[in-house]
């Protein structure tokens, strides 16, 4: 088992007035050689974007795109028909395949909008342009699988990968069993402070723990099983991928 700790002041960042984005790998203009990816996960922005911002109409292809709004309403409209307001609880993933236009306005007139948008590396090439939204009531203390691709009951994606939300209360615990042991598995804490464990043993042997804050996050190579150990009130996500077939960029 590896691990890589990727901590909330080291993100990369921009501000150009409606936008204020958080960069957990390279990306725009911001790039930092050992942030390129992890594993199928490729992009996972953390956007604030003011009352009347938005992105205007632009192209996509060959990538899975997923929205998590934590705060507020966004609006999006896509050349394959794909449209709707998504807010906070629901999520929404768009396969742009082929190739896709699309726009993602502000819809609020009284508040910003924070969302996480997550770009993983597709399974298949060129398929058919698709549109998803759900919304999801996550149930305290357990994890809920939002995206999948072999649970009817989740979002559906077009890679080896599930993703998971939940909200915990302090002095709770879970037990993550991941897709299998060639999984590559990246914990983004989006509230809250965490403990890792694995397999009964902390993951970094002084201080006897491996703690995470809020923004924090733990990218985990070849784990059956993690252990999230709350220490205060916390909502995170997990991203957990099968690499068996692939190889790693």
């Amino acid at each position: 088992m590896r691990y890589i700790i990727h901590k909330e002041n080291e993100r990369g960042s921009m501000d150009i007035g409606w936008l204020k984005a958080k960069y957990s790998f390279s990306f725009a203009n911001y790039y930092d050689p050992n942030k390129t990816g992890f594993g199928f996960l490729k992009v996972l922005n953390d956007d604030i974007i003011a009352l009347s911002g938005g992105f205007d109409t632009h192209p996509h292809n060959n990538m899975e795109i997923i929205t998590i709004p934590l705060r507020g309403a966004i609006a999006h409209k896509d050349s394959s028909g794909g449209e709707g307001v998504i807010t906070s609880g629901e999520v929404q993933i768009m396969s742009a395949g082929t190739g896709v236009y699309h726009s993602e306005k502000n819809d609020s007139s009284t508040e910003d909008i924070n969302l996480l948008q997550l770009w993983i590396h597709p399974k298949e090439q060129n398929i058919k342009p698709r549109y998803d939204q759900r919304k999801f009531n996550l149930e305290k203390n357990q994890l809920t699988k939002i995206v999948s691709f072999r649970d009817e009951n989740s979002l559906w994606i077009n890679q080896d990968a599930e993703l998971y939300l939940g909200e915990f209360d302090k002095d709770s615990s879970v037990n993550f069993e991941t897709i299998n042991e060639n999984s590559y598995v990246y914990l983004f804490l989006i509230e809250g402070e965490i403990e890792i464990t694995s397999k009964g043993e902390s993951l970094i042997k002084d201080h006897n723990s491996l703690k995470l804050s809020k923004r924090d996050a733990i990218g985990i190579i070849e784990a059956n099983e993690i252990k999230i150990n709350v220490k205060e009130n916390t909502k995170l996500l997990i991203i957990d991928m099968d690499i068996t077939d692939a190889k790693e960029d």
